[in-house]
């Protein structure tokens, strides 16, 4: 397999969403940088609209991410509820 990865900005808009997409991704893991947090999966990454939402209260919008968002790794299949990052095998 290999490995997909999204990268955002340190801040505190971010926290959430990074604690979304680790729990959500247990198999993934977190890359803190002084300025940037980069989360790496092997295969498969998949963020849930819903998970962010249940953190921060409020409705989101998962085009909200790329405010933030430095960079990402992997073929990107997006909705209005799931933003999946995966390597086609």
């Amino acid at each position: 397999m290999s490995t997909v990865f999204i990268a955002f900005q340190t801040n505190e808009d971010t926290r959430p969403i990074v604690e979304s997409i680790l729990a959500d991704n247990p198999h993934a893991y977190l890359d803190e940088q002084p300025a940037m947090v980069k989360i790496n999966a092997e295969g498969k990454l998949v963020i849930h609209r819903e998970s962010i939402e249940e953190r921060i209260g409020r409705r989101f919008d998962l085009q909200e991410l790329q405010v933030n968002l430095i960079t990402i790794s992997g073929h990107l299949d997006e909705d209005d509820d799931t933003f999946t990052l995966a390597w086609a095998n």
